[in-house]
C-alpha cells in the first residue's frame, strides 16, 4: 500500500525529498516486487510512472520481524511540474486568476520563482504522486510474476493488485489554523469539513443567543414560539445559501471550482466478465445493469425496509418502558422515580448509536456487494442507504411524539435526552475509544510519539518515523463526520419552537468537535491524501432536504398548539388548511430566498466569464494564426 509521508526533517533518508510509502506484504515474492519498482521507475512513454523509489532503511534497533517491503517515493520537480499538468491543477495566475497549470506557462504564475521549489504544496505532491501510482497500467503482462493466479489484461490498474493505503500524522494544532492552512497540508476534502464545521458552529450562534431566553423564562405561549419557529425556518435557509457562497469562494481560492471533473476509473473492488469497453477502447471487467437493479430492488431495499420495521419495533418498546417508568413515578413520587423518567431515553439513544452502527456495516456490506463500477455511484448509493436510516432511527420517536401523542412535555423531555446523550456516545467513539485502543495496540509507538514531541528541531530518523506512523488507524473519510452534523443539524432545525434549547447544546459540542477531529487526525489517524473537492458534495444536497422537513415540521407543531387552535373552535379543517396554506407560502418563501441569494458571489462570476471569454479569444487567434500560417501554401 502506498502512503504519504510527513513534512519533519529527516536523517538517513534517500537521496531524494520523500513523498509518499509504498508497503508491502513481508512475503512478497522477489520478482513481483522487482517488477512493481521497475514500473514505477519506468519512463512514461514506456507505461512507467517515472517516479523516484528507494528500499526504506532499517530503523534504529531494527527487529527481524520488521517489513522489508517498504519503500519511499518521491519525484523530481519537473516530473512535479508535468503531473500538476496532467492532473488539471488550477493555480493562480499573475493577473489574480485562477487558471489551469501549463508548464509552457510556468512563469506567468503567481508564486512559481526559481525552478519552483514552492510552487505546489505538500498535499498536491502527494496527490500528484498517487495519481500516477493509481494510474500505473499493465502492458502486455497476463499475471503478476511470481503469482500465477492473479490475473493481469493489458489496461488494468496494478493498483487494484496491490491495495493503495495512506498515512502520515501531522503534530500540528489543527484548532488553531485556517481552512487554507489545512488545505496546504492535507487537500480540499479535509478543509471543506473543517471549514464548514467552524461556518455551521458561527452559525448556530444567534439561533443560541434567542433560544436561551425562551429556555431560562419557560415561556408556554405557543404565539410567542411562532415568532421563534419563522426564524428558524428563515435561519436554516440564509446559512445553507450562504455556506454555497463561502464553498464557491474557497473553490475558487484553490482552484478546484471550474476544475474539471476527471474520468472515472472502475473502483477497484468492481468485478465482471472481462469484455471491451467502447469508451476507453480497452478491455475491462463489465456487469450488466439489470442484475446490479436486481440486487438493488431485491435484495438491498427489502433489507432496509426490514431496518426500518425493526427500528420502529425498537421505538414502541421504549415508550412501553416510558409508560411504565412514568406509572411508577405517578403512584410514588420520590426523587429517584424522578431520576427513573430519564433512563428509558438514555437507554433509547444508546440503543439508537449502536443500531445506526451496526446498520453503517450492513450497508457497507449490501452496497459493496451491489458491485458498482464507479466510486459515484458507489458513495451515492451507501449515502442513501445511512441517511434514510439514520433520520428514520434518530427522529421517528421525536415525530411520534409530537404528532401521535401531541406530549409536548415528553418531546422536549426525549428531544434533550437523545441530544445530550447521543453527543457524549459520539465525542467517546469518536476520540477517546480510538486513541485508548492504539494505545492498548502498541504502548511501545504512544512512547516514540511521546519522545518524538519533544524532539523539537532535532532530526527524527526517517524509517523510525515511518515504522511509527505505519501502526496508525486509517482515516476512513469525512462521512461519519458529515453525518454527525447532518443530525445535528436536524435536532435544532426540526423541533425548535418546543425546545430552543437545542441549539446551545449543539453550539457546545461543535466547539469540542473541531478539537475533538483535530485531535483525532493528529494523534490517531494515519494522514490520509488529498481529496480535490470543490464543495461538500451530496451532503449540500442532504441539509437542503433537511430544512425542508423543517419548515413542514415546525409549522405542524405550531397548528397543534392550544393558543392556535383557539382561532378555530369550531372547525379542524379549517386550521388544517390554513396551517397548510403557511407552511406552503413560507415554503415558496424558502424557494424565493434559495434563488435570489447567489450561489458563486459576483466578483467571482465575473472573473470565470473574464477567463471563459479570454480562452475564446485566445483560441481565435490561434485558428486565424493558423489560416493565415496556411495560406503562402495554397
Amino acid at each position: 500500500m502506498s502512503l504519504p509521508l510527513s513534512c519533519f526533517s529527516v536523517t538517513l533518508g534517500p537521496t531524494f525529498t520523500p513523498l509518499v510509502v509504498v508497503e508491502l506484504t513481508s512475503d512478497a515474492k522477489r520478482e513481483a516486487v522487482e517488477w512493481l519498482l521497475s514500473r514505477i521507475r519506468d519512463q512514461q512513454q514506456a507505461g512507467g510512472a517515472e517516479l523516484l523509489v528507494e528500499q526504506l532503511a532499517p530503523a534504529v534497533g531494527a527487529q527481524e520481524k520488521e517489513n522489508p517491503n517498504v519503500f519511499v517515493v518521491g519525484a523530481s520537480r519537473q516530473r512535479l511540474l508535468s503531473g500538476a499538468e496532467e492532473v488539471g491543477l488550477f493555480k493562480e495566475f499573475s493577473d489574480g486568476s485562477m487558471r489551469t497549470f501549463t508548464c509552457s506557462n510556468k512563469h506567468n504564475f503567481r508564486d512559481f520563482e526559481g525552478d519552483g521549489d514552492s510552487f505546489l504544496s505538500m498535499a498536491e505532491c502527494q496527490f500528484i504522486i498517487k495519481h500516477e501510482l493509481d494510474t500505473l497500467r499493465a502492458k502486455d503482462e497476463t499475471h503478476v510474476p511470481g503469482y500465477a493466479q492473479v490475473k493481469l489484461y493489458p489496461g488494468k490498474s496494478i493498483g487494484t493488485t496491490f491495495p493503495l493505503g495512506l498515512f502520515v500524522t501531522s503534530w500540528i494544532f489543527l484548532t488553531l489554523l485556517s481552512p487554507d492552512d489545512i488545505r496546504h497540508y492535507y487537500g480540499e476534502g479535509l478543509a471543506f469539513y473543517f471549514g464548514f464545521l467552524e461556518y455551521f458552529t458561527f452559525a448556530l450562534a444567534p439561533m443560541a443567543l434567542i433560544g436561551v431566553p425562551y429556555y431560562l423564562f419557560d415561556w408556554e405561549d405557543y404565539d410567542k414560539y411562532v415568532l421563534f419557529a419563522v426564524f428558524n425556518l428563515i435561519w436554516c435557509t440564509v446559512i445553507l445559501e450562504f455556506w454555497k457562497r463561502c464553498s464557491a469562494s474557497l473553490a475558487y481560492r484553490w482552484g478546484t471550482l471550474s476544475r474539471k471533473k476527471a474520468f472515472e476509473e472502475p473502483r477497484p473492488g468492481f468485478h465482471g466478465v472481462l469484455g471491451f469497453n467502447p469508451v476507453t477502447g480497452r478491455e475491462e471487467p463489465l456487469y450488466p445493469n439489470a442484475k446490479r437493479h436486481l440486487r438493488i430492488y431485491l435484495v438491498s431495499l427489502p433489507f432496509v425496509l426490514l431496518c426500518l420495521y425493526l427500528s420502529l419495533y425498537v421505538m414502541m418498546v421504549y415508550f412501553q418502558m416510558e409508560g411504565w417508568a412514568l406509572n411508577v413515578h405517578d403512584e410514588e413520587p420520590t426523587f429517584w422515580t424522578g431520576v427513573l423518567l430519564f433512563i428509558p431515553s438514555v437507554i433509547y439513544a444508546v440503543v439508537i448509536e449502536v443500531m445506526n452502527l451496526i446498520y453503517r456495516y450492513a450497508a457497507e456490506f449490501l452496497t459493496e456487494w451491489e458491485n458498482h463500477r464507479l466510486e459515484s455511484s458507489y458513495q451515492n448509493h451507501l449515502v442513501l442507504k445511512v441517511l434514510v436510516f439514520n433520520f428514520f432511527n434518530c427522529f421517528a420517536s421525536l415525530f411520534y411524539i409530537a404528532f401521535a401523542m401531541q406530549d409536548m412535555v415528553l418531546l422536549r423531555q426525549s428531544l434533550a435526552t437523545l441530544l445530550i446523550t447521543s453527543q457524549i456516545l459520539n465525542q467517546f467513539m469518536e476520540a477517546f475509544l480510538p486513541y485508548w485502543l492504539q494505545r492498548r495496540r502498541n504502548k511501545k509507538m504512544i512512547h516514540k510519539v511521546q519522545r518524538r514531541r519533544t524532539l523539537e528541531d532535532r532530526e527524527f530518523p526517517l524509517a523510525e518515523q515511518v515504522r511509527l506512523e505505519a501502526e496508525m488507524s486509517t482515516y476512513l473519510g469525512t462521512f461519519d463526520d458529515y453525518l454527525e452534523q447532518f443530525l445535528l443539524f436536524g435536532y435544532v432545525s426540526l423541533f425548535s419552537c418546543v425546545y430552543p434549547l437545542a441549539a446551545v447544546l449543539v453550539l457546545l459540542n461543535n466547539v469540542t468537535e473541531v478539537y475533538s477531529d483535530a485531535f483525532k487526525m493528529c494523534r490517531v489517524f494515519k494522514r490520509p491524501f488529498s481529496d480535490p473537492a470543490a464543495n461538500i458534495g451530496v451532503w449540500q444536497l442532504a441539509f437542503e432536504a433537511m430544512s425542508v422537513i423543517a419548515v413542514v415540521t415546525n409549522f405542524a407543531l405550531i397548528g397543534l398548539s392550544p393558543q392556535v387552535k383557539a382561532y378555530f373552535p369550531e372547525s379542524d379543517t379549517q386550521l388544517i388548511l390554513w396551517t397548510v396554506a403557511i407552511e406552503h407560502g413560507l415554503l415558496a418563501f424558502k424557494f424565493i430566498l434559495t434563488f435570489l441569494i447567489p450561489d458563486v458571489p459576483k466578483h467571482i462570476q465575473i472573473k470565470l466569464s473574464r477567463l471563459e471569454f479570454q480562452s475564446l479569444e485566445a483560441l481565435k487567434k490561434k485558428v486565424e494564426q493558423r489560416l493565415l500560417d496556411a495560406s503562402p501554401a495554397l
